[in-house]
């Protein structure tokens, strides 16, 4: 898990994350020097530091580096908030309140994300069928009243788990 970046870092890592391209040293100096005033040595001490944390790779290049990000923005924020989530003693809690928090377009690019997730999950189920060897999938079974069946005498029926969500079913400490 990474440990939260502090000001300076932060302030190194959201240039190379923006940038999106190997940087060097003088480059993020430069940039950092519009808002504050820094020496050299002070970003090349960052840098380095965020190369021994596994932040950045770097690469020579003549007698300086260049650094590119290992990860994304995005990815260290959700490293972030999986673990403050998962040190929750109570981590549905700790969602809703999270949710309570944000703004309504934040709630919406949950919705979106939420979206996304499903549809790749559906997608690399669909794959996984597709590539599984064996016979050709089963029609699905007749409905029971086609078949002269009352419906509540159809397995699928009564097991209840056709529409029923995970926080219905039972599972490890309910």
């Amino acid at each position: 898990m990474p440990r939260p970046l502090g000001e300076l870092e932060d302030a190194v890592m959201t240039r190379v994350w923006q940038w999106n391209r190997p940087v060097t040293v003088r480059e993020v100096l430069e940039d950092l020097q519009q808002e504050r005033s820094i020496a050299y040595t002070t970003v090349m001490t960052v840098m380095d530091n965020l190369h021994q944390k596994g932040w950045v790779r770097r690469e020579a290049e003549g007698r300086a580096y260049r650094y590119t990000a290992v990860s994304t923005r995005a990815a260290y924020s959700a490293a972030l908030m999986n673990e403050a989530w998962s040190t929750s003693d109570s981590p549905a809690a700790a969602l809703v309140a999270f949710f309570g928090m944000m703004s309504p377009e934040q709630r919406e690019a949950l919705r979106d994300a939420i979206r996304i997730v499903q549809h790749d999950e559906e997608s690399a189920a669909d794959q996984a069928a597709d590539q599984a060897p064996g016979p050709a999938p089963r029609q699905a079974p007749e409905a029971p009243e086609a078949a002269g069946q009352a419906p509540e005498a159809a397995p699928e029926a009564a097991s209840g788990t056709e529409g029923d969500s995970a926080a219905d079913r039972p599972g490890p400490g309910r």
